[in-house]
């Protein structure tokens, strides 16, 4: 496996520079214990007022309810992402006990979840989440309640061999990663050319 470790301008913490979203997964299963300290990392996650609107599926890989996951991802993410060790379904719970909008739902899922992906990076294990899946089947198929929306898949497991892989994923696996430069997206002080 080639050298993925982030070429960052700055530093930043090993485990952040070292995440990659792989796409070859080894068919080692996880533990009980390593998958509740993922699910414990998103709890302590950030959350306006404390509401913590998420909520997760997760399925082990060789269980129907596995298959029927696999079956709701689009074909392009099923040739790998079912490689997993777990398929994780992530949640949003978009109002708030009293029924009002959360407009900050999505946003605390999604720390929820960063925080799940440090912990399985801490764990030595890689996260990939995806988008490409029918989120209405996966409901359905996993009675979801109606008071949920699915929001993305996460594969989780240890690191495979590209080889593992169809030809055209093996080449993106073994592309070298790349990022916009920080000073594309952080401004000082105002938008830049903004007139007064």
């Amino acid at each position: 496996m080639p050298e993925k470790t982030a070429r960052t301008d700055h530093p930043i913490h090993a485990i952040l520079a070292s995440r990659w979203s792989p796409r070859a997964f080894s068919f080692q299963l996880l533990d009980n214990e390593t998958i509740a300290s993922m699910f414990d990392a998103a709890r302590w996650s950030p959350s306006a007022n404390n509401l913590q609107p998420w909520a997760f599926v997760y399925t082990v890989r060789g269980t129907q309810d596995f298959d029927v996951l696999c079956g709701c991802l689009k074909e392009s993410n099923a040739l790998w992402a079912c490689n997993a060790a777990i398929l994780v379904l992530a949640l949003e719970r978009p109002s708030k006990p009293d029924g009002s909008p959360n407009a900050h739902a999505r946003y605390d899922l999604g720390q929820a979840v960063a925080h799940m992906t440090f912990q399985a990076s801490a764990l030595g294990l890689h996260v990939h989440q995806m988008a490409g899946f029918d989120a209405a089947r996966a409901c359905a198929s996993l009675g979801i309640p109606a008071d949920l929306l699915a929001v993305t898949i996460l594969a989780i497991g240890h690191l495979g061999e590209p080889s593992s892989l169809p030809a055209t994923l093996q080449e993106k696996e073994l592309a070298t990663r790349s990022r916009n430069p920080v000073s594309a997206f952080v401004h000082t002080g105002r938008w830049p050319n903004h007139v007064v």
